[in-house]
C-alpha cells in the first residue's frame, strides 16, 4: 500500500512538473478563444499603458507641490497650474479607464461564451462510453466554474496584473534615475520576493486543482440527488443524501483552508518585507534630506513612488495566484477540449435512402470500461429489408447491446457490421444514424413543452405533420385534453406525465422521424395493460413497412415478427418464428413461454 501511494505521489510529481513546463502553451490555447477581439484586447492594453504611465506621473507632482511649497521647484510652475494639470490628468485616467474596462468586458464576456460553446459542442460529440467514465456533475462544474475562473482572468485580472507590471516597470525606472542610491536599496529585496512567490505558487497551482475537484464532486452530488428524487424519498435516505454532500464540503472547505494558510503566509511574507524596507528607506531618505542630498520634494516622491511600487508588488502575489488557479481549471477544460470525438458538430446531416439489410457476422464486443469480461461472442445476425425481429433473452445475455453496436454507440473488437452491403462503421456516423428512431424502455423527456418534445424527431416538421404524428401514437387525445394543448410544460424529465404518455409521446416523435430501421427496446414492458394496449397499437403502426428489431421480455409482444433470437450469455442459442420455438423441446424460449403463458 505504500508503494503504491509512493508511486502515486511521484505520478503527481511528474504530472506537476510537466504542467508547469507547458504553461505557456496552456496560456497559448486559452488567448486563441480570444483572437477573434484581439482589437479589443490590444486596444484594452493600449489604454491600460498609457493609464499605467499617466498615473505615474501623480507622485512626481506631488513631490513638486513640495518643492514649490518651500520654493525649492525645478519646474517654474505654480501651485495652480500644478492643480490644473493634475485635474487634466484625472479626467484623461477617467476615460481611459472607462473604455478599457468596456474593451476587456467584451474580451471576456464573447471570448469565454466561445470557450463555453467549444465545451459543449465538444461534450454532445463525444461518445457514450466517455459519459460513462466521467460524471454529469463534474462536467457541469467544467463548464460552469472553470471557466468562470478564466472569464475573472481575462476580465480583470489579466489587465490589472500587466497595469501593475507596468507601474512596477515604470517606478523603478523613474527611481533609478532621480535617486539611484535609495532606489538600489529597494531593489536589493526583489530577489526574496520573486523565490517567495514561485515558490509559493507550486502549492497554489495543487491546492486549487484539488479544490475545483471537490467542488465538482459536490456538484455530482446534488445533480444525482435530485435526479432521482422519487427514489431518495421512496427509500427515505435524505439522511443519507445530506451526509453525502456535507462530507464533500467538508473537503472543499479543509483544502481551500489549506490553500488559505499558505496565501496568509505569503502575503506575512510581502507585509513583513515590504514594510521593513519601506520604513528603512524612510530613515535613510530623511538623512539624506538633513545633509541636503536631496530636496523635501524628491523624498515625497520618492515615497509616494515607493508605496505605489510596493502595493504593485503586493498585488503580484494575489493576481499570480488567481491566475495559477484559473490555469488549473484549465487543463480540466483542456482535458475535454482535447477528447477525441465521434462526430463533428454543428454540421448539415444528408439523411441517406437505405433498403435497411442489416448483417452482423462474428461480432465480438467487451464494454471499454470492462475489457476482460466478453459482452458479446460471435454473434451472427441478418435481418432483411422490411424484416421484424426480436431479440429476446435473461438481462445482460447481450440484446441492448446489439443494438448499442448497430447505433454505433461503441467500437466493436471482432467482426462485421453492414447496412446494405456497407461497413458502418466507414460511414458518415450523423447521416448513418438519422435512418433509425429508438423507442426505449425509459422514456426521459426534455423538460420543456410536449411540441417541444415531438418536433425533438424532426425540428422542421410542420403543425399538420405534428398533428398527424400526435394522432398516430394515440397521443393526440390526452393532449388536447390538456389546458396548453401541445404547449403543456411536461417537467423535468416529463415527470408530470404518466409512463404511458411519456411512451406515447416517444413514439410521436419516432413517428414525426420517419425512420428507415425502427428499434423498440422493451417498449411496454414497464406499462400497465390498459397503457399496453394503448401504446401497441401506436407500435403496429409505426413498425408497418420498416425494418424493425425489438427487444423484448413480454413475449406476447413479439408473436407475429419474421424472425426471433434468443440470446444467453453473448451467443445466440436459438432463432425462429414464434410457433417453431414453441414446439422446440427443451429450448430456452419455450420455458420463457410457459412461464408467460401458462403453456
Amino acid at each position: 500500500m505504500a508503494t503504491a501511494n509512493r508511486n502515486k505521489e511521484n505520478q503527481d510529481g511528474e504530472k506537476s512538473k510537466r504542467i508547469s513546463l507547458e504553461q505557456l502553451r496552456e496560456v497559448r490555447s486559452m488567448l486563441s478563444f480570444i483572437r477573434p477581439y484581439r482589437w479589443y484586447f490590444f486596444g484594452g492594453l493600449v489604454l491600460l499603458f498609457l493609464g499605467s504611465l499617466t498615473f505615474m506621473v501623480f507622485p512626481y507632482l506631488a513631490g513638486e507641490l513640495a518643492d514649490v511649497a518651500t520654493g525649492n521647484s525645478k519646474l517654474g510652475l505654480d501651485l495652480n497650474q500644478i492643480g490644473l494639470i493634475l485635474i487634466v490628468i484625472l479626467l484623461l485616467q477617467g476615460i481611459m479607464s472607462f473604455l478599457r474596462v468596456i474593451w476587456f468586458a467584451v474580451v471576456s464576456e464573447k471570448g469565454m461564451a466561445d470557450v463555453r460553446s467549444s465545451i459543449y459542442q465538444r461534450l454532445i460529440g463525444l461518445p457514450v462510453y466517455f459519459f460513462e467514465k466521467n460524471r454529469v456533475g463534474d462536467l457541469t462544474s467544467r463548464i460552469s466554474e472553470d471557466v468562470n475562473r478564466l472569464s475573472s482572468v481575462f476580465s480583470n485580472t489579466l489587465a490589472e496584473l500587466i497595469r501593475q507590471l507596468l507601474i512596477l516597470i515604470t517606478g523603478i525606472a523613474f527611481l533609478l534615475v532621480t535617486t539611484p542610491r535609495l532606489s538600489l536599496t529597494m531593489l536589493a529585496t526583489f530577489p526574496v520576493i520573486v523565490v517567495g512567490a514561485m515558490f509559493f505558487g507550486r502549492f497554489v497551482r495543487r491546492l486549487s486543482k484539488s479544490r475545483q475537484k471537490s467542488l465538482a464532486n459536490t456538484n455530482t452530488v446534488v445533480e444525482e440527488t435530485l435526479q432521482n428524487i422519487n427514489t431518495v424519498k421512496a427509500f427515505t435516505n435524505e439522511s443519507l443524501e445530506y451526509n453525502r454532500y456535507k462530507s464533500e464540503m467538508g473537503k472543499v472547505v479543509d483544502t481551500s483552508l489549506k490553500l488559505a494558510k499558505y496565501r496568509a503566509a505569503f502575503a506575512s511574507f510581502i507585509i513583513v518585507v515590504l514594510f521593513g524596507v519601506i520604513f528603512f528607506i524612510l530613515w535613510y531618505g530623511a538623512t539624506m534630506v538633513q545633509n541636503d542630498m536631496m530636496t523635501i520634494g524628491q523624498l515625497v516622491s520618492f515615497i509616494s513612488y515607493t508605496a505605489i511600487i510596493g502595493a504593485a508588488i503586493g498585488s503580484l502575489g494575489n493576481f499570480y495566484t488567481e491566475i495559477v488557479t484559473a490555469l488549473g481549471g484549465t487543463e480540466r477544460i483542456r482535458e475535454i477540449l482535447h477528447e477525441q470525438t465521434e462526430l463533428k458538430v454543428p454540421q448539415v446531416v444528408n439523411r441517406p435512402k437505405v433498403e435497411g439489410h442489416i448483417h452482423f457476422s462474428d461480432v465480438h464486443f467487451e464494454y471499454p470500461s470492462r475489457p476482460d469480461m466478453s459482452v458479446l461472442k460471435g454473434i451472427d445476425l441478418d435481418i432483411h429489408p422490411g424484416q421484424k425481429i426480436a431479440l429476446v433473452g435473461q438481462s445482460g445475455s447481450g440484446k441492448s447491446t446489439i443494438v448499442s453496436l448497430l447505433m454505433r454507440l461503441y467500437p466493436w473488437q471482432k467482426g462485421s457490421i453492414t447496412l446494405d452491403g456497407n461497413n458502418i462503421s466507414t460511414l458518415d456516423l450523423a447521416s448513418y444514424r438519422s435512418v433509425y428512431a429508438v423507442v426505449p424502455q425509459e422514456v426521459l423527456l426534455f423538460g420543456g413543452t410536449i411540441r417541444e418534445n415531438i418536433l425533438y424527431g424532426h425540428p422542421e416538421a410542420t403543425e399538420e405533420e405534428l398533428m398527424d404524428a400526435a394522432r398516430s401514437s394515440n397521443s393526440l387525445e390526452f393532449i388536447q385534453s390538456f389546458p396548453d394543448g401541445f404547449d403543456t410544460i411536461v417537467g423535468e424529465r416529463g415527470i408530470k406525465l404518466s409512463g404511458g404518455q411519456r411512451q406515447r409521446i416517444a413514439i410521436a416523435r419516432a413517428v414525426l422521424r420517419n425512420p428507415d430501421i425502427l428499434i423498440l427496446d422493451e417498449a411496454t414492458s414497464s406499462l400497465d395493460a390498459e397503457s399496453e394496449k394503448v401504446v401497441q397499437e401506436a407500435l403496429e403502426r409505426l413498425l408497418e413497412g420498416r425494418t424493425a428489431i425489438i427487444i423484448a421480455h413480454r413475449l406476447a409482444t413479439i408473436r407475429n415478427v419474421d424472425c426471433i433470437y434468443v440470446l444467453e450469455e453473448g451467443r445466440i442459442v436459438e432463432k425462429g418464428t414464434h410457433d417453431e420455438l414453441i414446439d422446440k423441446e427443451d429450448g430456452i424460449y419455450g420455458a420463457l413461454a410457459k412461464l408467460q403463458f401458462d403453456i
